[in-house]
């Protein structure tokens, strides 16, 4: 008698592509030399401390799914080696709050045509305004303001918020926004809400603003 090599569920008549299977990321490793030093500074960070396994220190940013690990014996690599972005909606305010935990950041700057430039982008553009911080082994994280997403990044039918401090200042730019188009239409607009939703939605997938 034959064998089969099929597994558990497999079908003759259904082939998975690899691109139609999800694959989300879950944690990424840091190396440390020090854990405890490690420890203390991702707590004063705010981030919250989870439940693992002996030897496993992880902790998960505010809003963020994906998480970040270190321990002893979990990286070959070089402490101080690794790098990171993390994406804030409004930067000033979280690095005024950063500094207040007694976490050294730097400046505000913004890429231009010779290289960093002292504040935030003059448009506030997403993807721009930028600072910087390290842990105390020298892993670098850059603190990144994004509030409009590129096109194609996310999923228009799929707007929402990981915190409410986050949809809070999505209302605030909706509503300086709805002022502008108030002032260029000439006259209130009493449908107000349907034009905030819109213009939320819009900015975090990337698509046109409402007019």
């Amino acid at each position: 008698m034959g064998t089969s090599s099929k597994g558990a569920g497999d079908s003759a008549d259904e082939v998975v592509q690899v691109g139609d299977v999800d694959m989300k990321v879950e944690v990424v490793v840091i190396p440390v030399s020090d854990v405890d030093a490690a420890k203390a500074f991702y707590g004063r960070l705010g981030w919250r401390l989870d439940v693992t396994p002996p030897g496993v220190v992880q902790f998960t940013p505010q809003g963020s799914a994906c998480s970040v690990q270190f321990g002893a014996n979990l990286s070959t690599a070089t402490p101080g080696s690794a790098k990171g972005y993390l994406v804030v909606a409004d930067l000033p305010t979280v690095r005024n709050a950063m500094i207040a935990a007694k976490v050294a950041v730097s400046e505000i700057f913004h890429p231009g045509p010779d290289g960093p430039v002292d504040g935030p982008d003059p448009d506030r553009r997403s993807y721009f305004s930028r600072a910087s911080f390290s842990d105390p082994d020298g892993n670098e994280w850059m603190l990144q303001e994004v509030t409009r997403r590129l096109p194609g990044r996310i999923d228009p039918g799929e707007v929402s918020f990981s915190s409410s401090t986050d949809l809070a200042s999505a209302m605030r730019r909706a509503k300086t926004a709805h002022g502008e188009h108030e002032r260029r239409t000439g006259e209130a607009d009493a449908n107000w809400p349907d034009w905030y939703a819109q213009f939320i939605a819009s900015e975090q997938s990337g698509q046109a603003a409402p007019q």
